[in-house]
């Protein structure tokens, strides 16, 4: 399992295309300082008919999103963002790949008012490939529950993708990974499950898929969203309630969704195996159909594919 970056050529920011060497930001920028800035990673899948940025619009969105509750003032439209991403995929002669818009605030302040340094917006894209590791897909991985829980409602905006918020993402992980596991669940501070490190967490229990709430201590996921989608379409009941640690060991089947982990099973928690310790059937069927969307194996029915044109122009390059 590696996250280590695989560097493309060409970076766009703030309407030109700039040298992946030459995307820099001081020292003392805020970015820096205190980890103010926001972000989006979207997936761009290969298909037939090219690339396809999987719920563009949507990741757009909820980074202008972030960008208010922050009091971030872009200079761009959202239509604007959203071309620059698909213009960065062509730029660089990329297929399938991820793709990451940040606006981050630079050099000019010491300390909490940002109100010197300016608003830089990028956009990079870069090959990745499974989030975590080869056959995490198919065969699942094994997850503890965290010691670090989750920021409490009204702390940090989790609805925000801040990534100063990630610091505790960091921590999660690291954890799980230095204790063998390949992620985490982290518990919110009430005791009830929240996430894992920088993914949702469905449950499968008698066929019921069950999620917990969007309760201030996790992120409103585009995949997320889109698998109570697919599971609703499928005439699968769905259930969002709160979920009891003791609850995941006692689950049939249990699967992480993000833009990352897109739809990944979980086949341990604590070394307590999940059903028959392989991806059930319910999570099956959840990923094939959300794949086959995504990938252009199945036909797009809800909008969620934008294609990168060949040749295709940002905003002021």
């Amino acid at each position: 399992m590696s996250s280590r970056i695989t560097e493309s050529e060409w970076i766009w920011k703030d309407g030109q295309f700039v040298p992946w060497a030459e995307a820099r930001l001081h020292i003392l920028s805020l970015a820096v300082q205190f980890g103010s800035s926001v972000f989006e990673g979207i997936r761009c899948y290969s298909t037939e008919d090219g690339p396809a940025a999987f719920r563009l619009g949507d990741h757009i969105r909820r980074l202008f999103d972030s960008c208010r509750i922050y009091r971030m003032r872009l200079d761009y439209s959202p239509a604007e963002v959203a071309d620059a991403c698909l213009a960065t995929v062509a730029k660089n002669g990329l297929n399938a790949c991820y793709v990451r818009p940040m606006v981050t605030r630079g050099y000019g302040d010491a300390g909490m008012l940002p109100v010197h340094g300016p608003l830089e917006t990028w956009v990079c894209a870069f090959p990745w490939g499974t989030y975590l590791g080869e056959g995490a897909l198919d065969a699942g991985v094994d997850v503890c529950v965290s010691s670090w829980f989750r920021p409490a409602p009204n702390t940090l905006p989790s609805l925000a993708k801040g990534a100063g918020h990630y610091n505790n993402a960091q921590l999660i992980k690291m954890e799980a990974v230095a204790n063998g596991y390949a992620e985490a669940i982290a518990l919110g501070p009430g005791g009830l499950v929240s996430e894992g490190s920088g993914q949702n967490l469905f449950l499968v229990r008698d066929g019921v898929v069950i999620a917990p709430p969007i309760d201030g201590t996790s992120l409103a996921g585009i995949t997320r969203d889109s698998i109570l989608t697919i599971a609703r379409d499928l005439e699968l009941p769905v259930e969002i309630v709160p979920i009891p640690r003791e609850m995941l060991y006692t689950a049939d089947e249990l699967f992480f969704t993000g833009t990352a982990a897109e739809v990944t099973p979980i086949r341990s928690v604590d070394h307590i195996v999940i059903g028959e310790g392989r991806a059930g059937p319910v999570t099956r069927r959840l990923q094939q159909r959300f794949l086959g969307i995504a990938r252009g194996e199945l036909p797009d029915i809800y909008g969620w594919l934008s294609h990168v044109e060949k040749g295709a122009v940002a905003v002021g390059d």
